[in-house]
């Protein structure tokens, strides 16, 4: 009876029916990022009663993430934002079942996860996170979900659906250095609307209705209500095989190291310390072998960096450490670690031993 009355609204649809509600409570499907994108996606694909939901995200919620990340609380700021997000679905629909994976998406076990579920849907802001998705996607045979915010623009798409194009055939330069938002800015609304689109394809995907954005990339401008949608097609030069996967994924692991055990490390000449964050962004680190470089201008600026020191890399909370990590990897320095909880937990240790 509770099933027929949470889902009544949308059972007397014709393109539903008893028999839609039943394939979307037989459907898995996979959440990557449980930031803005994923806190329009996740509430909307619960409610729906999408049988099984996981959610993988290694962040916890700052205070910054608050205006555009609404299924969270102030009160949860500092807390795992895949765990807050399974609370918070739990309380939505208990009939649904959630899975939250408090750790970041590599090579080493995105298989694994991608095998247990039907879709997956792309809802990061890293480059290099999205290749790696696609490129899971494609050796999982698994449709995914795509989506992606510039400042008051965003997009959609579905790629490897039914044999379709994929990530790769729209965007087949992997050095791509597009902002995400805490470099570019965002309004939450953009994510919000991006992100119930992007749920729109899973639930038609679910329920076999409508036209999926396979082989089309819908645009959307918030400022002035304009979307156009592109066609483009599949390319088999972009394919790619499991040995070519582990290969490329299994050597990029990021290795964090915590701030307390490199305080001997400060100021020596053969050691770096590389801030990431933009120029304005506090609390302010000092230290006497210490340089900042922007993630948005680091391979522009890679020069400035000397393959013979170790550097370890910090931005505001340790989220785009392991991205430039992952950058500078590519670039061949080997020596390289991100610091765990990035400056603000620097900040803290600092002031205990008044450094």
């Amino acid at each position: 009876m509770e099933t027929s009355n949470r889902y009544n609204r949308q059972i007397i649809l014709p393109e539903i029916g008893e028999e839609g509600q039943h394939k979307l409570a037989k459907a898995k499907v996979l959440v990557v990022g449980a930031g803005g994108l994923g806190a329009a996606i996740l509430p909307y694909l619960a409610a729906a009663g999408v049988g099984e939901i996981g959610i993988v995200d290694d962040d916890v919620i700052e205070v910054s993430n608050l205006h555009r990340q609404v299924i969270y609380k102030t009160s949860s700021v500092g807390k795992s934002k895949a765990k807050e997000a399974k609370l918070m679905i739990s309380e939505l629909n208990p009939l649904v079942k959630v899975t939250a994976v408090s750790e970041k998406l590599s090579g080493k076990n995105v298989l694994t996860l991608f095998e247990k579920y039907d879709i997956v849907v792309d809802a990061t802001d890293t480059i290099s996170i999205k290749y790696l998705i696609n490129d899971a996607c494609l050796i999982t045979n698994k449709p995914m979900v795509y989506g992606s915010i510039f400042r008051f623009q965003g997009q959609v798409s579905v790629f490897n659906y039914q044999n379709g194009p994929t990530y790769r055939c729209l965007y087949p330069d992997e050095n791509n250095n597009a902002l995400n938002c805490e470099d570019a800015g965002v309004i939450g609304i953009s994510v919000g609307i991006i992100g119930m689109l992007q749920a729109n394809e899973v639930l038609k995907m679910i329920l076999g209705i409508g036209e999926v954005l396979s082989g089309k990339i819908l645009v959307y401008n918030i400022l002035n209500n304009e979307q156009q949608k592109y066609d483009f097609d599949k390319s088999e030069l972009q394919s790619v095989s499991k040995a070519i996967f582990e290969e490329k994924y299994n050597n990029w692991e990021v290795e964090e190291v915590n701030f307390e055990f490199l305080l001997d490390e400060i100021n020596k000449d053969e050691v770096l310390f590389l801030d990431v964050r933009n120029s304005d962004e506090s609390p302010k680190i000092s230290l006497q072998n210490q340089i900042q470089i922007p993630l948005m201008h680091l391979e522009k600026e890679i020069e400035k960096l000397d393959k013979n020191q170790a550097i370890y890399i910090f931005c505001q909370s340790g989220i785009r450490s392991k991205i430039a990590v992952e950058l500078l990897q590519k670039h061949q320095f080997k020596n390289i670690k991100s610091i765990a909880g990035g400056a603000l937990a620097m900040k803290q240790l600092l002031q205990e031993i008044k450094i």
